[in-house]
């Protein structure tokens, strides 16, 4: 019983990280329950999906209704990220939890970078007979009280990239976000609110496809996942209303620092064959 009840408290300390830097809880739910529990990596990689579904969907609701998230980028851009998830979970399944932990340390440390670096806010127009407009992949997004227009550029780089970053959700057990945010603000050219929005709608879609599979090979254990999802939720709760009063760009750099930290040891910890 004591276990759960410290493995409730890290999720909810995972959730309030992840909320606070964009990051979400995956990448501190897995170095917890592998590092800190000594839970098998594959099944750490199960809760910690079931915990993104949670959190991703209680915010994309509010993005959705807000007029933010681009219901139709998003569904055309999660058959990648879905097709993406599928393979990473399979291939999940014939890797060593080291090969595993020392890959999922260096997405780590680029999801980090990524994170810190300064994101650019395209409005691209519409151009005539091009691919998006065939795809009818632009819309608007209210900005101060005025809808603002913008177009996706660069479908087809945009839809491979996030192949890349649905594979590496299926087979990390992370959201993946800043990958998707990557794909959709340098690539696409799209305005940041909507990538960011966009992409948390995807991350609970993505997150179930590879989720099943897991479910499917029995690494989806009902201890562990219960208390990491309500922990999870607790905590993003918590790290929303926190962000409203906090400094977010020095928590950014100060918890990429944790972050980095704790990458390093997941680097070491898997070049040492400690995880099983």
């Amino acid at each position: 019983m004591s276990e759960i009840i410290i493995l409730f408290l890290g999720a909810i300390s995972a959730g309030l990280l992840g909320s606070l830097t964009g990051l979400g809880g995956g990448v501190i739910i897995i170095p917890l329950l592998t590092l800190g529990f000594g839970v098998p990596m594959h099944y750490a990689i199960g809760a910690s999906l079931i915990s993104v579904i949670g959190t991703s969907s209680g915010a994309a609701v509010a993005f959705v209704k807000e007029g933010f998230t681009n219901m139709r980028i998003g569904m055309f851009l999660e058959i990648a990220t879905t097709a993406g998830a599928i393979v990473g979970a399979l291939v999940s399944g014939m890797l060593n939890p080291n090969t595993i932990g020392i890959i999922f340390a260096s997405i780590l440390l680029l999801t980090v970078i990524l994170n810190l670096k300064g994101k650019p806010d395209h409005q691209e127009p519409v151009i005539k007979g091009s691919l998006e407009e065939k795809l009818k992949l632009y819309g608007t997004f209210p900005d101060k009280g005025v809808l603002k227009s913008y177009s996706a550029r660069n479908t087809v780089p945009g839809f491979l990239m996030m192949m890349f970053a649905g594979a590496m959700s299926g087979l990390l057990g992370i959201g993946s976000g800043a990958l998707k945010v990557l794909a959709m603000d340098n690539m696409m050219k799209l305005p940041f609110k909507v990538s960011t929005t966009t992409s948390n709608f995807m991350i609970g879609v993505t997150a179930v496809a590879s989720a099943l599979i897991y479910f499917q090979r029995g690494e989806i254990v009902p201890v562990i996942v219960a208390p990491v999802l309500i922990g999870v939720v607790v905590g993003s709760f918590i790290g929303s209303k926190t962000l409203m009063v906090s400094k977010t760009k020095k928590l950014k750099v100060f918890f990429a620092i944790v972050i980095t930290i704790l990458s390093v040891y997941m680097m070491y910890n898997g070049i040492n064959k400690s995880f099983r």
